[in-house]
């Protein structure tokens, strides 16, 4: 093995963590979003890849029911660091935001401003074949607008894994890490043909007496993977660690563990593995990769196509189980599960997976979406 590089997973760094388990957390960096402007809402859903007019377009908008637009449920992830892997503790030991679950209670109309209650809520560990030892540090975010009503909560998970292990022992991708696999013209000519056919339902309601258990969705596509589309990402919901000069001294002199040296000797981000090809590898990922709630935006974004504006998305839960490097097509598929009434709301569940080009399961989760009844 080689030299040792960065810090490591400690006991009494783990020790120091679990002090902090159900503590409100009281100080934190401040979100990307404060409030849920028109501007924000559309940065964030063309950072997925959202054109939904519902958040993007107020002429559209305002002959819906809501009036004007309103933030795609998975704008959320601007409006707290710690829902989007800000984690504290093992400064300096890397973390690889892994999945999320939420509910949503109300829309987020244009303009509210939402506050954020948080805490570490657990911390388990794992045996994993990416990194061996891994810890899975997972936080409960709860989301207030302006008038103190809750419209959203969620927890979130990062794993905290050592970078020089995952690097020299990690198996998972030693046979892809930073490998290029040019794709035809005549591939990229079918894959476009899920762009060109995506539908989004809009005004068209979809009612629940016409949903069966077993019917899929249609199945949408996300990529081919670039460096420009995870930036893409960045610009819409903010980053973690993305800061400039006298910003980004600040945070590394407050967090020294958010300053790794590059190849200059210059301390950077972290948050570089998503654009720097050699320090992805170096931390033991196949590449320059995603935004884990990239992936989960992508599953929300599957639901809000298929229920139209009527609809409501009540709960999404998604694990990722990979990372998505630069080059990798994702195809994301659903089939309604089961269908119920409860206290007065028509339900429907929805399974999604989403798997690569190569068919490797890149993230799975469901959704339960509420819809209009004919009743």
């Amino acid at each position: 093995m080689s030299e040792k590089k960065f810090p490591k997973i400690t006991e009494e760094g783990l020790a120091d963590l679990r002090k902090r388990i159900g503590v409100k957390i009281e100080k934190t960096v401040e979100p990307w979003n404060y409030e849920a402007t028109r501007d924000a809402i559309r940065h964030y859903a063309h950072g997925i890849g959202d054109n939904n007019p519902l958040w993007c377009d107020p002429e559209y908008a305002k002959n819906t029911k809501y009036d004007d637009i309103i933030a795609l449920p998975s704008f959320m992830f601007t409006t707290s660091r710690i829902i989007s892997g800000y984690c504290g503790g093992l400064s300096g030991v890397h973390a690889m935001w892994a999945g999320a679950d939420w509910n949503w209670h109300k829309p987020v109309k244009r303009n509210d401003t939402i506050k954020t209650v948080a805490y570490l809520k657990d911390l388990v560990e794992h045996q994993t074949r990416f990194a061996g030892r891994a810890f899975q540090q997972i936080y409960h975010v709860d989301f207030y607008n302006q008038e103190g009503d809750l419209v959203a909560d969620a927890d979130s998970w990062v794993f905290r894994t050592d970078r020089d292990e995952a690097r020299e022992r990690g198996t998972k991708y030693t046979e892809v890490r930073g490998k290029v696999e040019p794709f035809t013209d005549e591939q990229l000519a079918e894959w476009s043909k899920l762009y060109d056919q995506e539908e989004i339902r809009g005004a068209t309601p979809r009612y629940w007496e016409d949903v069966e258990e077993g019917q899929p969705l249609q199945k949408m596509m996300k990529g081919p993977m670039t460096v420009t589309g995870f930036i893409c990402y960045a610009q819409g919901w903010g980053g973690l660690y993305i800061r400039a000069n006298k910003l980004a001294y600040e945070m590394q002199q407050k967090h020294p563990g958010t300053g790794i040296k590059n190849r200059f000797n210059v301390p950077d981000c972290p948050e570089r593995v998503h654009w720097d090809e050699d320090f992805a590898l170096e931390v033991g990922a196949p590449g320059a990769y995603d935004y884990g709630p990239e992936r989960c935006s992508w599953l929300t974004h599957h639901a809000t196509n298929w229920m139209g504006d009527d609809g409501f998305l009540r709960k999404s839960k998604c694990e990722i189980r990979r990372h998505n490097p630069d080059g990798d097509v994702i195809f994301i598929e659903g089939e309604v599960t089961r269908k119920w009434v409860e206290d007065g709301k028509h339900l429907v569940e929805i399974k999604q997976v989403a798997k690569t080009h190569r068919d490797e399961l890149s993230a799975q989760g469901y959704s339960i979406v509420e819809l209009p009844s004919k009743g």
